[in-house]
């Protein structure tokens, strides 16, 4: 148990310093904002208790709205996908028994059901994140676009990132 909880403190700082340090300092283009730092609430066990998804959704946001200066989005945002998660599983388990201990990623449960998965999660992180963010219905088409390219460029790092780490030999 202690390293799981080891290894998903280090993945939640991994993330954090990856966006802050590295990914915010891109410029992609106005249209296009990743977002990796999501995958650390994507990736927690199935057995986390819905009130530690929250609390660790709650305090990965309030950081990266420190280092992002975005006051309260990426909170708000990130625990929206924790809130949603627990059902969404649910949702899309198929009656699939998952061993408790095991996470969500494309080694345990495939690439089909994980891309599923994760770009559920990430549209409705990104649509809170822009919605919040402009929160003006006049610019309906730019929100729609940011959330569109912003969306796919998330989902292919979130896919590489699983390429490059869930497959390796144990």
């Amino acid at each position: 148990m202690n390293n799981i909880i080891v290894k998903n403190i280090l993945r939640f700082a991994f993330l954090l310093f990856l966006q802050v340090l590295v990914i915010n300092h891109i410029q992609f283009s106005s249209m296009l904002t990743p977002y990796i730092y999501i995958l650390a609430i994507l990736m927690l066990p199935f057995n986390t208790p819905k009130w530690l998804l929250l609390i660790s959704a709650f305090v990965f946001g309030f950081f990266m709205d420190i280092f992002s200066g975005t006051m309260g989005l990426n909170m708000s945002a990130t625990v929206l996908i924790a809130f949603v998660r627990p059902t969404l599983l649910n949702l899309i388990s198929f009656g699939r028994d998952f061993n408790n201990d095991d996470t969500p990623d494309m080694k345990n449960l495939g690439a089909d059901w994980f891309i599923s998965y994760a770009l559920i999660l990430i549209l409705i992180h990104h649509s809170t994140m822009f919605l919040l963010e402009v929160f003006r219905w006049n610019e309906i088409g730019t929100i729609l676009l940011r959330i569109f390219y912003s969306s796919v460029a998330t989902l292919v790092l979130v896919i590489l990132s699983q390429l490059l780490f869930s497959f390796r030999k144990d």
